[in-house]
């Protein structure tokens, strides 16, 4: 094995998933407090008195994400189990809502920062690195119902305002930083990824209902432009800090299903929606393919020379994505996409799919060939922060859980980085999604447990919220330890 001395081992969160606490001091509402999972609509009623939208909570339903795995108070207990296997790094992000509560307020919200200033402390206590993203589906909820979210450019100085607090805060503390989650997912989910929301809406029957795709792309350039005012901030405000995109990169592997050239330009155009930010955050320019959309649909978003030049200068330090699985594009077929990537025609190559009711295809290499050609196109370091398996797992009567098919996943997956290394891909990490159970982002539940440690909890909110070891914990232990020379065993 191949693995740098300094590799970053390690497992991802994000604070919507398993904080809880949700309106606990000082936090307010924000995207993902009001639906069931990010793919839902989320729970927002017209007001026709004050012309805005309002929250709808449903006192039927059961929002695991308000209460999480109540990280937010057992957060050494849940350090501790993530040292114990020898991570070197621990992902999480920062939820904005605690820090200004509403996202416009002047001043922070001292509470919030004190709570993350304890975690981070705790990271180091125990030899973790905090990798840590700034906006991971949390935008504030008032940011959307009062402006619209990012389709307003007010939006820009409401975000600077809470990175600069957020890089002098923890200047020291933090070295890795990714500015917003997967924001390369803003077209399907624009609410809960984009943090967009039309405040004027002509069709109030559900929020975003005649959200058009020029205004996606003018608030994606909105985003554009805190990204590179944010890559600047933080190289000003703190030199030894790096940061990075984090981006949805499954879908850079999507296969054309034959030599036919209508499959084989039809998968590069499908791989270009998820390049468009790649080239944009890691190259600083709008490409070309992306310049013809605009033209022949009449889509270019509103730019001034000097946000274009402020993108051209600040670009980032590094990439960090996630992947999960493959795809295959056929020209004559259908090809959607969820949260672990894009679902085209079956791949008959690949031995199979993890369990059901999920099913994904499970390629391996598919993320050697996601490595290697973000390392020949943009030549930057690359930072496994999401890849893992959900399983319906139950401990059986002796409180046990032999998670036989998750070692297997992880370690076929380790190999290909090993030989993504191997091919001359600078590899920082990798961080395993999610070392603990927490709620599913895409469909809001608990029953899809990706953890080396299970939680007591269930969709139905009960549960006592107990931590246990499943089997796969004391391998993954080994293959940190041994720097990964065990997975040749």
């Amino acid at each position: 094995m191949n693995f740098p001395k300094n590799f970053l081992w390690g497992g991802a969160v994000a604070a919507n998933q398993l904080e809880g606490a949700y309106l606990e001091d000082g936090k307010e509402l924000n995207v993902t407090d009001v639906g069931i999972g990010i793919i839902s609509q989320p729970d927002l009623k017209w007001n026709e008195t004050t012309e805005k939208w309002e929250p709808s909570l449903d006192p039927d339903k059961v929002y695991l994400s308000h209460e999480g795995i109540d990280f937010y108070h057992r957060y050494k207990e849940d350090l501790e189990l993530m040292a114990g296997m020898g991570f070197k790094a621990f992902r999480t992000s920062i939820s904005w809502g605690r820090i200004f509560p509403k996202g416009d307020e002047k001043e922070p919200n001292e509470v919030g920062l004190k709570f993350y200033d304890d975690l981070f402390d705790e990271m180091h206590r125990l030899g973790m690195e905090p990798v840590i993203t700034l906006s991971h589906y949390e935008t504030p909820l008032h940011l959307l119902t009062e402006y619209g979210g990012w389709l307003s450019e007010k939006l820009i100085d409401f975000w600077m305002n809470y990175v600069t607090v957020i890089f002098n805060r923890y200047k020291g503390k933090v070295k890795y930083y990714m500015t917003f989650n997967e924001i390369n997912n803003i077209f399907r989910m624009p609410f809960a990824a984009g943090g967009l929301l039309k405040i004027d809406p002509k069709d109030t029957s559900r929020p975003n209902a005649d959200l058009s795709d020029k205004e996606i792309y003018q608030a994606t350039h909105y985003i554009f432009v805190a990204n590179a005012k944010t890559i600047k901030a933080c190289h000003t405000i703190d030199p030894d800090a790096k940061i990075g995109c984090m981006l949805s990169l499954s879908s850079i592997a999507t296969y054309p299903y034959s030599c036919n050239p209508d499959d084989v330009f039809g998968a590069l155009q499908f791989q270009r929606k998820q390049k468009l930010f790649l080239d944009v955050m890691c190259k600083g320019q709008y490409p070309g393919y992306v310049k013809r959309i605009w033209r022949e649909k009449q889509e270019e978003p509103f730019m001034r020379e000097e946000e274009l030049a402020q993108i051209r200068d600040n670009t980032v330090d590094y990439i960090a994505f996630s992947y999960y699985r493959s795809a295959v594009y056929k020209s004559d077929g259908s090809i959607t996409v969820d949260t672990g990537g894009a679902a085209g025609i079956e791949n008959p190559y690949l031995e199979g799919c993890s369990p059901k009711p999920w099913c994904w295809p499970i390629d391996p290499k598919g993320l050697r060939y996601v490595c290697n050609l973000l390392n020949d196109e943009y030549g930057l370091p690359l930072f496994i922060v999401e890849n893992g398996i959900g399983l319906d797992e139950t401990p059986d009567e002796n409180g046990k859980i032999a998670d036989d098919f998750r070692r297997k996943y992880v370690k076929d997956h380790l190999i290909q980085v090993n030989e993504a290394i191997k091919d001359g891909c600078d590899i920082m990490g990798y961080l395993y999604w999610g070392p603990i159970d927490v709620v599913s982002a895409g469909t809001g539940e608990m029953r899809k447990r990706y953890g080396f440690v299970y939680v007591d909890r269930f969709n139905d909110g009960t549960g006592s919220l107990e931590r246990s070891k499943k089997d796969s914990y004391e391998w993954f232990k080994d293959v940190i330890a041994t720097n990964g020379e065990n997975l040749e065993d």
